[in-house]
């Protein structure tokens, strides 16, 4: 991390500070660099990774709106043989 002095000193010299994306693995406990990189050797950089996306357990339809839509419906039993009839209707 750059100290505050440092950084002050920078702005008074108005030398411009940029990111540099690199695309790299991580093999055996080293960031291998999937393209040339043009930096000297030994030079230290700071390595800045995204944070991952929390994967969700696939969700059930019984944990959506949706589940028991109709159950308060008394002209539907059951919801497949309503949307069958509906479908029948529909070619008649």
């Amino acid at each position: 991390m750059i100290g505050r002095a440092r950084v002050e000193a920078l702005i008074e010299l108005k030398v411009e500070i940029t990111a540099v994306r690199i695309p790299a693995k991580y093999e055996d406990g080293v960031f291998k660099p999937l393209e040339d990189v043009r930096l000297a050797e030994g030079t230290r950089v700071d390595v800045y990774l995204p944070p991952e996306a929390p994967r969700e357990r696939p969700r059930s339809i019984r944990d959506t709106p949706l589940f028991g839509l109709w159950a308060d419906r008394d002209d539907i039993s059951d919801g497949v043989s309503y949307v069958n009839a509906l479908r029948n209707n529909r070619r008649e």
